[in-house]
């Protein structure tokens, strides 16, 4: 039995395209990033987007976009990719963690407010593994303090809250499009927001601030640069990729959704472990993967419980390896106490991802809770 933690699910329909961009001879400045981002804008249902290399670079050009720099302190969750604080860092803020909780692996929303002061400028959240937060509860916060809002959606495509995507609740919203992801681009992101104007700003930025793009010259090669910009946009071959995998997401969507139920009625009734979720009634999780938290008496064997996995050949993972204020960069930097974080450590020390993506059949599944059960029992 071989069960990978993610697999990008790439068939005959993505590589007809990819031999479309190719034998066209135009692999930048072409139609099919456009008819990406169209598609992308449709699937959750409104606002603007804009195409980027990596979800990293979307939140990075967030920020300054949005006018966040130097002085300014953004408030961040301390359980998340590094790609999410370091893209503060980038632009000269200053990151606020917050912990998370236990349950749901999301920022505890009572924590906000205590953390806010006048060099406050934003809250950064991140939907964990998918999974919303309460977004009314987050909007009122930023209405009450006048914070803007990104929404860190790197694990979240498809989820939503009271039937609207994450992504669209914030002024700014960034996806991505890594192999293992709901979708593919190879590499690759997405920014979206209701914003109009801001997505403007991104699509100058992402092009080293070019006052035209390559339609709008009227002279070849002719044009200004008012701003400092990157090259961070998104490539043809990417956009033809992704713009075939947002037509099987619904089905690739429908395959985490019932992986998920089949672990929750193996899992459900274990007292060693406890799956990650939310019962609130108005959130949509997305469900990345299947993340179970170790109880007490095996926390701390969680460790061997990853290798014995392997040995099974079943594919597992960490989210994520520590909160990201106890990394060295940080810690050196900020020198923030630990036990500001016992959620963040919890989850990261004592969690195992599952496999749970398209690729991973309901009999996977069951043969995962068994291999897991066993194993938990041998180490108790």
């Amino acid at each position: 039995m071989n069960i990978p933690f993610g697999k990008p699910n790439i068939g005959n329909e993505e590589l007809r395209q990819i031999k479309s961009v190719l034998n066209s001879g135009q692999l930048v400045h072409g139609t099919k990033t456009k008819s990406f981002e169209n598609s992308f804008e449709n699937l959750v249902g409104g606002g603007y987007a804009t195409s980027l290399s990596s979800c990293t670079a979307g939140l990075h050009l967030s920020y300054i976009a949005l006018g966040i720099g130097k002085g300014d302190e953004v408030l961040v969750p301390a359980l998340s990719h590094v790609a999410t604080v370091h893209s503060v860092e980038y632009v000269g803020a200053k990151p606020i963690f917050l912990d998370a909780e236990t349950e749901t692996g999301n920022i505890k929303l009572s924590e906000i407010e205590k953390k806010i002061n006048n060099k406050t400028k934003a809250l950064c959240i991140v939907h964990y593994l998918g999974l919303p937060l309460n977004m009314e509860r987050v909007l009122q916060i930023c209405k009450k303090y006048n914070l803007f809002l990104i929404e860190d959606c790197a694990l979240a495509l498809g989820a939503r809250y009271k039937g609207k995507h994450v992504g669209l609740f914030g002024d700014v919203g960034s996806f991505s499009f890594y192999p293992i992801k709901h979708i593919t681009t190879a590499e690759g992101g997405m920014v979206i927001s209701k914003k109009k104007s801001i997505i403007s700003k991104l699509q100058k930025l992402k092009a080293f601030g070019y006052d035209k793009t390559l339609k709008d010259r009227k002279i070849p090669g002719k044009y200004g640069v008012d701003i400092l910009g990157y090259n961070f946009r998104m490539n043809e071959i990417e956009a033809a990729i992704g713009f075939e995998q947002l037509k099987k997401f619904p089905t690739f969507f429908r395959k985490r959704l019932n992986n998920m139920k089949v672990y929750k009625k193996f899992l459900s009734n274990n007292k060693s472990l406890k799956i990650i979720d939310n019962d609130d009634k108005f959130a949509t999780n997305s469900y990345y993967c299947a993340t179970v938290v170790l109880n007490k008496k095996i926390k701390n064997k969680r460790d061997l419980v990853l290798k014995n996995l392997i040995k099974s050949g079943i594919g597992c993972s960490i989210y994520y390896p520590g909160p990201i204020p106890a990394y060295k960069f940080y810690k050196e930097k900020y020198n923030i106490s630990m036990k500001e974080f016992k959620g963040a450590d919890l989850i990261s020390n004592g969690s195992i991802a599952l496999p749970l993506g398209p690729h991973v059949t309901n009999e996977n599944v069951k043969f995962i809770c068994k291999k897991l059960e066993e194993i938990v029992i041998s180490l108790s």
